[in-house]
C-alpha cells in the first residue's frame, strides 16, 4: 500500500497506512541481534547493516513504510564537530561564539561523506517490496543547531536562543543548508520516496522565535529540495509544538506534518488537513500498556479521526514520537495489525 497510494477493498473502501518513528530500534530483538556484533556508528555507516536493520520491522511487523536506519547528527560530524556515540551522541566541539562557526571545516565533500546513506538506500530500494514506501530522513535545521550549540536539545537551550541575536544562527545555517541539501539529495537520488525532516527541539522555542527565525530557514531547504525533486514527498515532524506553531508553517513544499500527542488529531486534521496530510499521534508510552488498554487507545484515536471534517485519506497512522526502549514487540505487531484491520474508510 505505501503511505501515499492507498489500496481499496472489493467494496471500494481504503486502508489507512501506518509506520512508526524509530520502528527500527533498541526494543526490537532483530536490532539487538545485529547490535551484538557491532556498534551504533558501524550499523549506520555500513550500508548492508543499515539495510538489514531497516528491513527488520518491515519483515516482522508489516509496516507500510521503511525508514532508513541512520542518525540525524551526521552533518555535524561532516562539519568537524567530532561526533561519537558513548552510548548516546557526544560532540567534541560546540559553537559557543561566532568565530566557532567561522572556523568550521568540512571533513570531505558532501557527496562523498553521505555516500554510505545513498548506498544503504539503494540496497533497500532493491529489497523493499514495491508496495512499501521508502523514507529517508535528516535533522531539521534548528534541531541540528541546538545540538551543535548545546550538545543536545534538552533543558532551556539558553545559548541556542541567544544565538538568534548574536549571529550564530544565521552563520551556522548558512554553512549547514548546503550540507543538508546534499544529504537529502543523496538519499533521494538513491531511491527514497520521501524525506523526513525531524525537528525535535522546535517546541522549546517561543512562537515568535519559531516563526521569525526557524521557519524562513526551513522553507529555504524545503524549497530547494522540491525544485530538484518535485515528485518526492517531504515529511516535517516537530515535537512539543502547539497548533498555532503548525498553522504558522505555511509551507507548500511540505506534504505531511507529523504531530505529537499534545495536539488533538481531530483539531490537526480540521485545521491543517486541507494543506497537509497529518501523521500521528499515539503517545509512545501507551505501547507499554496491556493490549486491551492499548487497543482502546487506538480505538479512541480512530474515533477522533472519523469525527474530522476531512476524510481519513489525509491521515497516516503513527506515534507522536519514536518507539521507546523496552516497548513490547507484541504491542507493535498488534498495533500495526489493528490499524490494517480496523482503520478502513
Amino acid at each position: 500500500m505505501g503511505l501515499f497510494v492507498r489500496t481499496r477493498t472489493a467494496s471500494g473502501q481504503s486502508n489507512v497506512p501506518v509506520w512508526f518513528m524509530r520502528q527500527a530500534g533498541r526494543y526490537h530483538s532483530h536490532y539487538q541481534e545485529i547490535k551484538k556484533n557491532s556498534d551504533f556508528m558501524t550499523m549506520c555507516k555500513n550500508p548492508q547493516l543499515a539495510c538489514d536493520v531497516t528491513m527488520g520491522p518491515i519483515d516482522c511487523f508489516h509496516f507500510d513504510a521503511a525508514i532508513l536506519f541512520s542518525d540525524l547528527l551526521f552533518p555535524l560530524e561532516q562539519m568537524g564537530l567530532g561526533l561519537v556515540y558513548d552510548p548516546g551522541p557526544k560532540l567534541a566541539k560546540n559553537i559557543h561564539t561566532l568565530d566557532d562557526v567561522k572556523n568550521l571545516k568540512m571533513l570531505d565533500s558532501a557527496r562523498n561523506f553521505y555516500k554510505f546513506q545513498g548506498q544503504a538506500v539503494d540496497l533497500l530500494r532493491k529489497k523493499l517490496p514495491e508496495d512499501k514506501t521508502l523514507l529517508g530522513f535528516v535533522g531539521a535545521p534548528f534541531t541540528l543547531y541546538a545540538y551543535a550549540v548545546e550538545g543536545g536539545h534538552s533543558g532551556s537551550l539558553i545559548s541556542s536562543k541567544q544565538g538568534f541575536y548574536d549571529g550564530r544562527w544565521a552563520a551556522f545555517t548558512e554553512r549547514l543548508l548546503p550540507e543538508l541539501f546534499q544529504e537529502m539529495l543523496v538519499q533521494a537520488e538513491s531511491g527514497a520516496d520521501a524525506i523526513c525532516l525531524f525537528d525535535t527541539a522546535a517546541g522549546e522555542l517561543t512562537y515568535n522565535d519559531y516563526k521569525e527565525y526557524v521557519l524562513p530557514v526551513l522553507r529555504k531547504i524545503t524549497s530547494q529540495f522540491k525544485k530538484s525533486f518535485p515528485q518526492k514527498k517531504i515529511i516535517y515532524y516537530s515535537k512539543f509544538t502547539h497548533i498555532n506553531y503548525l498553522q504558522a508553517i505555511e509551507d507548500e513544499n511540505i506534504d505531511v506534518l507529523g504531530i505529537d500527542w499534545r495536539v488533538s488529531i481531530k483539531d490537526a486534521l480540521d485545521t491543517l488537513g486541507s494543506d497537509y496530510m497529518i501523521q500521528g499521534n499515539l503517545d509512545p508510552a501507551h505501547l507499554h500498556l496491556p493490549w486491551p488498554l492499548l487497543e482502546k487507545k487506538w480505538e479512541q484515536l480512530w474515533s477522533e479521526v472519523k469525527l474530522s471534517k476531512h476524510s481519513a485519506d489525509r491521515w497516516i497512522a503513527g506515534l507522536g514520537h519514536g518507539v521507546l526502549q523496552q516497548t513490547p514487540e507484541e504491542n507493535v505487531f498488534n498495533s500495526v495489525k489493528w490499524v490494517h484491520e480496523h482503520c478502513i474508510y
